[in-house]
């Protein structure tokens, strides 16, 4: 009989990407996976999981009062050997499994110590307080799963065995849903995924796309993601009037949808300017835009210019400079054969460095190294 893998989290949509598309079908490979996350509709779980629904709340009080004790009503029945939990509320419901006798692993996916100083909701400081004390509750009790590197150095002092499984790209899914539309060198197309806020330098990338207008009046770009800026200011942002009609966007959208548009694009943009901890964290949409063949425009980082210009697959820029942002669009719209140049690079390396297959090893052997007994 196969152990039983729990995951839980209040947070993700249903259709996450790193948990339903990648942690989740690796490990049904050898557990019983059983997956518990906020959702409104039913996902198909492509036999990877069993989809157990929580509900949605984007408040963190509703979801303390409410989700925590819909999960172990709906949870605890199931008597999981592991619990996989991907956000820090969690952890007293943690602590709760494990005196059922489950095992548990702990995901930081943000290095919130930083990452509180440009959050806009569910940022009081009690919040704060409650993070800081189940933080250290989790580093005394749990197993941890970093996504980054650099989130060992917050994290130096750990009682429990740990390990680092990056949010790199899987291509066999992309290659699954992509879409290869002919590009019509009119009407370019440009693709933005991820949150849409300031600190990724949404300003920046309105203004170089008003400045990109002038050459290119009916290029299209695509958003998707959560827009993160009240309405009336983003309407207010130097040069919006001039290219509303042009951006389309689609808020969260299931990932195998994002990509029929996405591969059809001139360039990937991933600009997030140097606060919290965006300049030591990996943007997953780097190596997903590398994977579809699309060249990337980033930040300055060295972190990422180590992955870009080694690979030469794009162009790492100043965050805060929309006329460079401009020129390099026109550049790719102008240089196809450069373009795709840069788009197979980009894949190559990711076959090579950055694919979700080596990621998946680590994650299978530290599941299988807690659950050896």
């Amino acid at each position: 009989m196969k152990r039983r893998v729990l995951f839980v989290s209040t947070v993700h949509p249903a259709t996450d990407p790193r948990i339903f598309y990648k942690i989740a079908p690796s490990l049904a490979k050898e557990y019983d996976v059983f997956c518990a996350l906020p959702n409104t509709k039913p996902v198909m779980a492509e036999n990877t999981c069993t989809i157990i629904r929580l509900p949605e709340f984007q408040s963190l009080f509703l979801r303390l009062l409410f989700s925590h004790i819909v999960v172990l009503w709906k949870c605890l029945r199931i008597r999981p050997d592991l619990v996989h939990i991907f956000v820090p509320e969690l952890i007293p419901v943690a602590f709760i499994f494990k005196c059922f006798g489950a095992k548990v692993i702990y995901e930081v996916q943000e290095n919130l110590f930083k990452k509180f100083s440009i959050k806009t909701y569910n940022n009081a400081w009690i919040f704060r307080k409650l993070f800081r004390l189940f933080d250290h509750w989790a580093r005394k009790n749990f197993s941890l799963i970093f996504t980054e590197d650099a989130y060992l150095i917050e994290y130096d002092k750990l009682a429990y065995p740990s390990a680092i499984v990056r949010n790199y790209a899987l291509p066999s899914f992309i290659d699954t849903y992509r879409s290869d539309r002919p590009l019509t060198s009119t009407s370019p197309e440009i693709i933005y995924i991820g949150v849409v806020s300031l600190e990724r330098s949404f300003d920046v990338i309105v203004v170089a796309l008003a400045t990109l207008k002038k050459s290119y009046p009916n290029f299209k770009m695509h958003l998707f993601g959560n827009v993160r800026i009240a309405r009336d200011k983003v309407e207010k942002l130097p040069g919006f009037d001039e290219i509303a009609e042009n951006l389309t966007f689609y808020g969260y959208t299931d990932q195998q949808k994002v990509l029929g548009y996405a591969s059809n694009a001139v360039a990937g943009i991933a600009l997030l300017k140097p606060v919290a901890d965006y300049p030591e964290s990996y943007t997953t949409k780097l190596f997903e835009y590398m994977s579809l063949k699309v060249p990337v425009i980033t930040s300055d980082f060295p972190l990422y210019k180590n992955v870009v210009e080694q690979s030469e697959c794009g162009f790492c820029i100043s965050p805060y400079n929309a006329d460079l942002l401009s020129e390099k669009l026109q550049w790719l719209i102008e240089n196809p054969e450069e373009r795709l140049r840069m788009g197979s690079n980009g894949r190559e390396s990711v076959e090579k460095m950055y694919s979700w297959t080596s990621e998946e090893c680590a994650l299978l052997s530290f599941y299988r190294s807690l659950l050896k007994n």
